[in-house]
């Protein structure tokens, strides 16, 4: 399997290549050249399997078996699940009225990112492993990103992980999180800005393509292609939980809700749909709406003012993934993509051209949930089911009720990003009162470190400078082992 730059000027990599980039060196993402077209056999027996085995059998298509021999990446994939909480890794809850909730949110930090990030963690030191080598992770968070990439990595010796978070812009469990891991290998900075501010740097590192190889710099957040790969398997599952039968023809089509921020997990739901599976998607997010509007209007621009909302690991307003939503619907037309990026990245302001827009609101409806909703969505499904939703999630429930509100049914599972008890001061909101286990209220009491950014420093160079320092002192214990 070979992947590909959407905007078409860099050469193309292998699996390995594109698990150990950032972006590509062009500035675009990495996407598979050719995607399998799954028939209904394929289907059927993949309907029968676990979890587990269906990322096993996504993660063998699009890895290749001379990179990754099938019976190491089984033993990968076991070994990145192994520590969630829930013995099928995730789970679908049916509630009433045709609510299905697949919970994505049974690993250590209580978010749907340990999925894909503990299998991106555990391909990474497959291939460190063999070759001896050393990198530095580079990650920025809106909140959830962060700590399931510390966990995947934390300890390692042969990585290194930066993690830049907004500092006040994160739930205080979600920050703790990641500020009282102390490991050695874990460097946490606390930036001034948002979510959008603090990828600024990272991107401007990762143009910096020599600088890139030569300090074996990549980054985990879902400019990975690892990430979205992993994420595929959410839609296969949550079709065949909740379809009734697949000896019908055509096959029964099922909807997807999806919360999104930066897009990861919709070009995830984007690609199953090329593959072949019958599903809808249907875009889920807050106030901060450019997702929404570009399906809406074809109005991919930043607004004013990022918002600031209950739902704060999307408070986004460049959702990066995007390009390869479009790149995927307008026919793997990089030369297009690439146009459209460029002009996005000089003026933050697009207009899709009309057929793309077209084939884009065929493939996703959307919708944008504003605090009041939230809050409204966690008190009513609390009410009708004792479950409580986090923020996020409820953008999903919420667009499930208006549905059902209305008198529209259709088979319908809205995806769980998080557990309610990572947001107390959402839950508390919601008029509802947070279930907070041991662990995590263990956190406030543990020491913290977490290095600040403030407005007015150089971030590019602050960052540049620490990836330097790490790359050094990898190459000195290379050199004196013993120290």
């Amino acid at each position: 399997m070979w992947y590909t730059s959407t905007r078409g000027m860099a050469p193309r990599v292998n699996f390995e290549g594109a698990l150990f980039s950032g972006y590509a060196p062009d500035g675009g993402l990495y996407m598979p050249e050719e995607l399998p077209r799954l028939d209904k056999e394929t289907l059927r027996h993949w309907s029968t399997l676990s979890y587990r085995s269906l990322v096993k059998e996504l993660c063998a298509l699009f890895i290749g078996l001379e990179l990754i021999p099938r019976h190491d990446l089984n033993d990968l994939i076991d070994r990145a699940f192994s520590r969630f909480r829930h013995r099928d890794v995730v789970h679908l809850c049916k509630l009433k009225n045709g609510l299905n909730i697949l919970e994505l949110w049974h690993g250590v930090t209580y978010a749907f990112k340990d999925l894909s990030l503990s299998c991106t963690a555990q391909f990474l030191q497959y291939f460190l492993e063999k070759k001896k080598n050393h990198v530095t992770i580079v990650v920025g968070t809106s909140g959830d990103t962060g700590s399931a990439a510390i966990e995947s990595v934390q300890g390692s010796k042969n990585v290194d992980i930066i993690v830049l978070l907004p500092k006040g812009h994160c739930s205080k469990i979600q920050e703790l999180q990641m500020t009282t891991v102390l490991k050695e290998n874990v460097h946490v900075f606390g930036v001034e800005g948002n979510s959008d501010e603090l990828d600024e740097p990272i991107k401007a590192v990762f143009a910096d393509v020599a600088f890139v190889q030569r300090h074996n710099v990549l980054s985990l957040n879902s400019i990975n292609w690892s990430r979205v790969l992993v994420q595929m398997a959410h839609y296969f599952f949550a079709y065949f939980q909740c379809t009734p039968s697949l000896d019908m023809h055509p096959l029964p089509t099922v909807e997807v809700v999806v919360p999104t921020g930066a897009g990861g997990n919709l070009a995830a739901g984007c690609i199953a749909q090329k593959m072949g599976l019958p599903i809808c998607l249907v875009v889920a997010v807050n106030r901060n709406d450019i997702i929404h509007r570009t399906v809406q209007q074809g109005d991919f621009s930043l607004c004013e003012v990022l918002r600031t909302t209950l739902a704060s690991a999307m408070d986004i307003q460049v959702p990066y993934n995007m390009e390869r939503v479009f790149w995927l619907l307008s026919g793997s037309d990089s030369q297009t993509t690439r146009a459209l990026m460029e002009q996005f990245e000089r003026t933050q302001s697009l207009q899709l051209p009309k057929d793309l827009h077209n084939k884009l609101s065929e493939a996703v409806t959307s919708e944008s949930v504003s605090d009041e909703a939230i809050t409204q969505t966690m008190a009513r499904c609390w009410e009708e089911n004792q479950y409580l939703l986090c923020p996020h999630s409820a953008t999903a429930v919420n667009y499930h009720y208006q549905q059902t509100d209305s008198g529209q049914s259709s088979i319908r599972c809205c995806l769980a990003s998080a557990s309610a008890v990572k947001f107390p001061e959402a839950v508390q909101a919601a008029g509802l009162t947070p279930e907070t286990p041991a662990e995590i209220l263990a956190l406030e009491h543990r020491e913290t470190r977490c290095i600040p950014m403030r407005r007015g420093d150089d971030w590019t160079q602050m960052l540049r400078v620490t990836i330097e320092g790490l790359s050094q002192r990898w190459k000195d214990c290379v050199v004196n082992p013993s120290e």
